[in-house]
């Protein structure tokens, strides 16, 4: 349902410039560094938005890719740590069939133990 109002707002926004645009046909100076030319407006204002949505996308691309690769890192660091639960489990059924109390341990990291 959000994809839908999204895409909604975005035709909406898309005939809103278009009509912008036609109505502005004009042309109009556009500055460079290195000169000057003269545009219609049309293009001017098409290109605007052209350059705006890629822009955007591009940033949305990155901030996604980057948020995909944090997930992965953190099921992996997940997988590693279910890992050393089942361990410990096994180890504490091993201790109650074998009735002995073990001594209180603190695991600061997977390898090492005090």
């Amino acid at each position: 349902m959000k994809i839908q109002w999204l895409i909604l707002i975005g035709l909406v926004f898309a005939v809103i410039i278009a009509l912008f645009a036609v109505v502005n046909v004009d042309p109009v100076p556009v500055n460079y560094m290195f000169g000057t030319a003269q545009w219609p407006l049309i293009l001017v204002i098409l290109a605007s938005a052209l350059l705006g949505f890629l822009l955007s996308g591009v940033f949305a691309l990155v901030r996604t890719y980057s948020l995909q690769r944090k997930v992965k890192a953190l099921q992996k660091e997940i997988a590693v740590k279910e890992s050393l639960i089942a361990t410990q489990q096994n180890e504490i059924a091993e201790y109650q069939k074998a009735d002995v109390v073990p001594e209180a341990m603190v695991v600061t990291s997977e390898t090492e133990r005090i």
